[in-house]
């Protein structure tokens, strides 16, 4: 009996052990899905230069902010601005705020289909007014590409005059993550004549990607990671921050469409 009390201590105590090691060596991040194909490329070279592991969960823009406001255990939050609400919280260490990149809204359609002018606030009106169909990701869940075209359809004032050509769509992923990715399988899929969505998320070899909205009607979203209060290893939270942020990374997210920060 004693022997089989002393062999459940040793593996009570390895396991113990093995949990701490583990989160001495692995960093969490949270972020929105508009950054996700960015970071998901450079999570490698950071593990491999590192030694670290990346945990990364990946939720709508307001569901990724509502997580760091109510205490979410990650060691890196990245959020869009403006975030006082996640300032206030306690939960970000306020002096690590790290500008990394911005997202644009961008227009597709199905692959070889024609592509329309969207150079200018004008064509993309004609646009939006000519199109039977059209996939934008749910802001109901806090997607920011939703949020951004909802904003802009009411600032150009066709919004009641498109809203019946909408489908939103909601992602299927935790807190309604994934909208961008399923508006623009259902272009290639014909279900619908043309999607908007942040451009880093348009990746469905089925279409074809038109181009960026013109800033002056689509405002980029802004992406800012931090350190969080409730790092379980700040130094390494902070270097995968760093990373984020660096020449190498601003390559990355060139290369998927967004704006480096720096």
């Amino acid at each position: 009996m004693r022997r089989v009390l002393l062999s459940a201590a040793v593996v009570a105590v390895f396991m113990s052990v093995s949990c701490i090691a583990r989160a001495q060596t692995e960093v969490t991040l949270i972020a929105p899905g508009g950054i996700r194909t960015a970071v998901e490329q450079l999570i490698p070279g950071f593990e491999q230069k590192t030694g670290y592991r990346v945990s990364a969960t990946f939720l709508s823009g307001g569901g990724t902010t509502q997580q760091v406001v109510h205490g979410g255990a990650f060691d890196v939050p990245i959020v869009q601005p403006p975030y006082p609400d996640v300032l206030a919280s306690g939960n970000v260490l306020e002096s690590s705020a790290t500008p990394l990149a911005s997202v644009a809204v961008g227009v597709a359609v199905k692959k070889g289909a024609p592509k329309p002018d969207i150079s200018t606030p004008e064509a993309v009106k004609k646009m939006l007014l000519a199109a039977k169909s059209i996939a934008i990701p749910d802001a109901a869940l806090g997607a920011a590409a939703g949020v951004s075209i909802n904003d802009m359809l009411k600032k150009m004032a066709i919004d009641e005059q498109v809203e019946p050509k909408l489908k939103r769509v909601r992602g299927n992923g935790p807190g309604g993550a994934g909208g961008g990715i399923l508006v623009s399988a259902m272009v290639a899929k014909d279900e619908v004549e043309l999607c908007m969505t942040f451009f880093s998320e348009m990746n469905d070899p089925g279409i074809d990607k038109v181009g960026l909205l013109p800033k002056e009607i689509s405002p980029r979203t802004a992406l800012v990671g931090f350190v969080s209060t409730h790092a379980k290893n700040p130094q390494a939270a902070k270097a995968l921050l760093q990373y984020l942020a660096s020449p190498s990374a601003a390559e990355v997210y060139k290369a998927v469409g967004m704006e480096p920060a720096r």
